[in-house]
């Protein structure tokens, strides 16, 4: 120790060999707060995120996208918008709307099926030999009037 230096130094005065404690232990102390700090920054981020993950999927895509843009922009309106989305639920339109469709093509695949099977049974019919056919007389073509003479049929129908 120097002469000219007190005797008696306080403690957080580094001593002259260069090893500076207060420094050391300050900076474990910074790094475990930033990381602390951080940790909690992100967990409190994405909480809208972890509570929206049980809802339907498209709810939960669009927490999380307002979440990217509120991290991003650092516009807390778009957190606080997520929060909420993912606060309430979504009524579910599109299961009955899936069911109400899937009940209504079987309604039409049966009618049409029926129609289908009408229609074979009605082709299927006794159809009668080309000579049983009579050939149509020329007898539509004049028609008589009220009082017995014969007209000609107009052409217009």
């Amino acid at each position: 120790m120097h002469p000219m230096a007190p005797h008696h130094l306080p403690f957080y005065l580094a001593p002259g060999d260069g090893t500076d404690i207060s420094l050391v232990v300050m900076g474990i102390f910074l790094v475990a707060i930033l990381v602390g700090v951080g940790t909690l920054y992100l967990r409190l981020h994405s909480l809208p995120e972890r509570m929206a993950h049980k809802s339907e999927k498209l709810q939960f895509e669009i927490v999380a996208v307002l979440g990217l843009l509120a991290l991003f922009t650092h516009i807390h309106l778009f957190w606080v918008a997520g929060l909420l989305l993912a606060m309430i639920d979504i009524p579910d339109f599109g299961t009955p709307l899936r069911r109400i469709a899937g009940s209504v093509e079987k309604i039409a695949d049966t009618q049409s099926n029926a129609v289908v099977e009408s229609e074979q049974e009605a082709t299927s019919a006794v159809i009668p030999p080309a000579d049983a056919l009579t050939p149509i007389t020329d007898d539509l073509s004049e028609k008589k009037s009220e009082n017995g003479a014969e007209q000609p049929m107009s052409s217009h129908v």
